[in-house]
Order: structure tokens, then C-alpha cells, then sequence
């Protein structure tokens, strides 16, 4: 494990760093002191001679080398440390990023008179340079897998860093709208000490859920926000896709205007996609907008629809035509909640789990192959580990391309005629994941006619029967599924933008004009 404290000059990040390497029994390293050895003179005199420019490329070094001779460590960086994008990037694929962060008025009185000897202060204002300095490094240091409040004793501040460390979540990536995506067993029990760390704690919950799952585990969620002691209201809505239309948004608008909800409020989204989707579109459009937490309860939610903030909800024209870009404070992806999943939904939402590895790469697509009957049956290691790989791929498209103005639509693999079937059918008689896996093997057999191995096609087609899923598309390519096709979201100038997949790992999109994609997709 590899664990970087980043934050402003005064968080205690050395002193904190020691205790936490305490605690592991692992070595701890001060990154400015590194650079001050090996450089023969201080962070001060380096700043003097050379300039910051060149005090960021030594930095970089050194945490170069101190990622090819540690696998384990604890690393106390300097403040300006992550302002540098490869750097940061590097530190956040090498190890979990943890921020300290405490009000500029303890910085400041912890940093002393105006001549402390740090480069960044001399002969300034301290409260106010470290003011504007914050502020200028926001979003790098929001950045991170988690933030701690650096408030209290240093081995409370330690003891919180290894908790979240040890979380081990996976980061989308977006500057000062970052959030970790945390997977594990049981994590719901801590979901109210996490809004409680927050620099502004929750004014109120909101809690969206539906009627199925408000039954299930609706309980231990109101149990956790009541011991907490934060106000709470709760929406149930009714279940499944039907219910995905603007009458259950108004439903939930009615609950939070009537509750005099504010801007310091929480909406959390406890259910599959369609409540996460209900929920975000909510909390976008409420005061115009408010946070919102996902808790998903189905696997198709925890690899998907909890990842990247797109909400909305269905019309008759189509599948999330109307909806909104709204990323959420955090994820919690409890596996314990998938107990009570039926088989058939599992099933389901391991389609989007065979979409995320095939994009992935050929290792991913391996270990699911070997995993394919542990998944069906639940194994917990193996659901871990296969939400995981997902959530990952997902988050590190979305860093990439958040609005999906490239990269990111990769991930509607298998949507294109998925969603068009969902639609054809009035979202009645087939699961999403169901018409995903269709799909898929529409653009696997779409690929072949512009040359792609047939070896991939029959690939999909086996992983996709492992694990129980439809493969039989003939049937669902109406002229009904077609012209559904047409109004798909993603369309421009006439052609729609179909993600033609070909190995593992390699993907492209091509602009195709319907009458064509029509062709191309029937069997050989």
C-alpha cells in the first residue's frame, strides 16, 4: 500500500504521515526532505536559485523514484506537489491520495509570524497567502481519493487517514467535483459518518427510494441517518422502468419543496438505475442543484449508472432523452445489498460487467471468463473484484470525457440498439442489461462487416451465455426497434455514432446512416 498525504503547508502532513507509518509498520518519507538531501540545500534556497518551474520537475523526480523502490510507504508530500497534473495523475495511479485540509485561520496561527522560512510566505501576508493559495489549488487538491479535516490530535487526524486509505476506492477524477466510488461489503453503516465529514455537514436528506427496496433496506438507511441526528425525508416511488417519467420527478420535487429542503441538503439515491437517475435529475434541478449521494442496490447500477452523472428520465420518444449531467458527492457500492438481488437481475447487470471488460482488455475479459460461475452465484471476492474492474473503466472514461465529446462514448456499447429494443418493447418484458447483451451482439456482428475476426463475435457470444444472458437478436430487429433507433440521443447530422468493437481493448466509433447499421447488424 502506498498512501500520499497532499494539502496546504500547516495540515501537519509530516507529522501525520509519521503516525500513519507507525501504524502499518511501513517506512515514511517527507518529500521536501528528500529533495533538500539530495539536492545539498533547503526547499527555501531551491525556491531562490531555480524557481518553482524547477522545484515542480524535482518533485517529480523524486516521486519517480520513490514509486520504482517502494511498493509500500508512506509518503508526505509538499503542498504545491499535485498542482501539477502529471504528477498528480501519477500519485493518484500509484497509491490512494488523501488531502489535509484545515480553515486558513488554524493554518495560519499554526504557521506563525510572517518569516516561518517557507518560500511561498516570505515577506507576505500568511492568512491571506494562504487564503489565495487554497483557492488557487482547489482543484488539485480536490483531486484526491479522500479529504481529512487535519482538526484535533495528530493521531485522531492519522487514525481518520488510514480509514480512508484503507477504503481503497476508485476515483473519477474531476478536478473540484471529484468523488471516490467506494466498493466493499457493509460500507452502508458508515454512510452518515461520511456526509458528517464533509467541510459543510448535510442541513437535511432527502431520501429517494422505491418500494422494493425501501422494504428491503430502506430501514437500515433511515436507522443510520436518525442516529446521526440529520432531518430526513423519504420519497418511495414505484418500481422499475415504468416509473422512470417526469411524474415521479415532480414526486420527488413535491417532497423536497414541502420539507424546506435548502441548498446545504443531501439527496440520496438508494436503488437500481432508475432511482439513481430519478434522483440526480432531481437534485440537478432542485434550488439548481444539490448534492446527491448514490447507494446502489442493483450490479448494474454499481458498473454503471451510479458512475458519471448522467440523470434524466424516459418520454415517449425514447430511453433518457431529457436529462442532465449531474456527478455526485461520492458513491457507496454496498455488495452486501446485491444478497437480495433476484438471479435474473444479477444476470442483468453482468452485461454491463462483460461491456466494462471488453473495453478494458484482454486481461479483464480473461478473469471473467474464469470467474463467470462464482459471478452467477454471488461469490463475494469475485463480485468485488468484477465491480471493481468496471467502476474503474468507467471512472477513468468519464475523467477523460465527461460530457461525452469523445472517449466516453465507448461505454454506450451495445446501447445503441439495446436502448432502441427497450423502447420498441415499452420498457416491458426485457431487462436492460437483457437488451445490452442484444445489443452487443448486434455490433459484434455490425463489426464483422467491416472485417473484425468472427473469433470475437463468438467470443462475446459464449461469455454472454455463461452468464445466462440473451444472444438471440434476429427476433428484436423490427422496423419498430429501427425507427426507435432514429431518435437515439447520440445521432448527428443524419448518421448515428455506433461503437464498433473489435479485440479486447480496441474500439472505435463510426458515424453510420440507419439503412446501414440496419444491414450490417443482420446475421451472416
Amino acid at each position: 500500500m502506498r498512501i500520499f498525504l497532499s494539502g496546504p503547508m500547516g495540515t501537519g502532513k509530516s507529522t501525520v504521515a509519521t503516525g500513519v507509518a507507525r501504524a502499518l509498520g511501513l517506512p515514511c518519507f517527507d518529500l521536501d526532505k528528500r529533495i533538500e538531501a539530495a539536492e545539498g540545500c533547503s526547499v527555501a534556497e531551491l525556491f531562490a536559485a531555480r524557481g518553482e518551474v524547477a522545484f515542480r520537475d524535482l518533485e517529480a523526480r523524486e516521486v519517480d523514484v520513490l514509486i520504482a523502490e517502494h511498493a509500500d510507504c508512506v509518503v508526505a508530500l509538499g503542498g504545491g506537489a499535485v498542482t501539477r497534473d502529471a504528477t498528480r495523475r501519477k500519485l493518484l495511479n500509484q497509491g490512494a491520495v488523501v488531502t489535509l485540509m484545515a480553515p486558513v485561520e488554524e493554518l495560519a496561527r499554526r504557521l506563525g509570524a510572517e518569516d516561518s522560512g517557507r518560500p511561498l510566505l516570505k515577506d507576505r501576508d500568511v492568512a491571506k497567502t494562504l487564503h489565495d493559495l487554497i483557492r488557487a489549488r482547489r482543484a488539485a487538491y480536490a483531486e484526491c481519493h479522500a479529504t481529512v479535516q487535519a482538526i484535533g490530535d495528530p493521531e485522531q487526524v492519522a487514525a481518520r487517514v488510514l480509514d480512508a486509505a484503507r477504503e481503497d476506492a476508485v476515483l473519477v477524477a474531476l478536478g473540484e467535483r471529484s468523488y471516490p466510488v467506494v466498493i466493499a461489503a457493509g460500507i452502508r453503516s458508515r454512510l452518515c459518518s461520511r456526509l458528517q465529514s464533509f467541510s459543510r455537514p448535510p442541513s437535511r436528506v432527502l431520501l429517494v427510494t422505491d418500494t422494493n427496496v425501501g422494504a428491503l433496506h430502506g430501514g437500515d438507511v433511515d436507522g443510520n441517518i436518525a442516529e446521526a441526528g440529520i432531518a430526513m425525508t423519504r420519497v418511495d416511488l414505484e418500481p422499475g422502468e415504468s416509473a422512470k417519467h417526469i411524474g415521479s420527478v415532480q414526486k420527488i420535487w413535491d417532497a423536497a419543496l414541502s420539507s424546506g429542503l435548502d441548498r446545504d441538503a443531501v439527496v440520496i439515491g438508494l436503488g437500481g438505475g432508475v432511482v439513481g437517475d430519478l434522483a440526480g435529475f432531481a437534485a440537478a434541478t432542485i434550488l439548481r442543484g444539490i448534492d446527491v449521494v448514490h447507494v446502489p442496490t442493483t450490479l448494474l447500477a454499481m458498473v454503471d449508472s451510479a458512475i458519471g452523472g448522467k440523470t434524466g428520465f424516459d418520454t415517449a420518444q425514447g430511453k433518457n432523452l431529457i436529462g442532465a449531467f449531474h456527478q455526485p458527492r461520492f458513491v457507496f457500492s454496498d455488495v452486501e445489498l446485491l444478497e437480495t438481488l433476484p438471479l435474473e437481475e444479477r444476470r442483468s447487470g453482468l452485461a454491463e460487467v462483460v461491456k466494462s471488460a471488453w473495453l478494458d482488455g484482454e486481461a479483464a475479459v480473461a478473469q471473467l471468463e474464469r470467474d463467470a460461475k462464482r459471478l452467477v452465484a454471488g461469490d463475494v471476492a469475485a463480485t468485488v473484484a468484477a465491480v471493481r474492474m468496471a467502476a474503474a473503466l468507467k471512472a477513468g472514461v468519464v475523467s477523460a470525457d465527461e460530457h461525452e465529446g469523445g472517449q466516453r462514448a465507448w461505454l454506450n456499447l451495445g446501447h445503441t440498439v439495446g436502448h432502441a429494443i427497450e423502447a420498441s418493447m415499452g420498457y416491458q418484458g426485457m431487462r436492460h442489461g437483457e437488451a445490452v447483451a442484444l445489443g452487443m451482439i448486434a455490433a459484434f456482428r455490425l463489426a464483422r462487416s467491416f472485417g473484425a475476426a468472427r473469433e470475437h463475435l463468438e467470443r462475446m457470444t459464449s461469455l454472454l451465455a455463461a452468464f445466462g444472458l440473451p444472444t438471440e437478436v434476429d427476433t428484436h430487429l423490427s422496423t419498430k426497434t429501427l425507427a426507435f433507433m432514429a431518435s437515439d440521443k447520440k445521432r448527428g447530422g443524419g448518421k448515428l455514432k455506433f461503437v464498433v468493437p473489435g479485440a479486447p481493448g480496441r474500439t472505435e466509433v463510426k458515424p453510420l446512416a440507419l439503412d446501414d447499421i440496419a444491414v450490417r447488424v443482420r446475421a451472416e
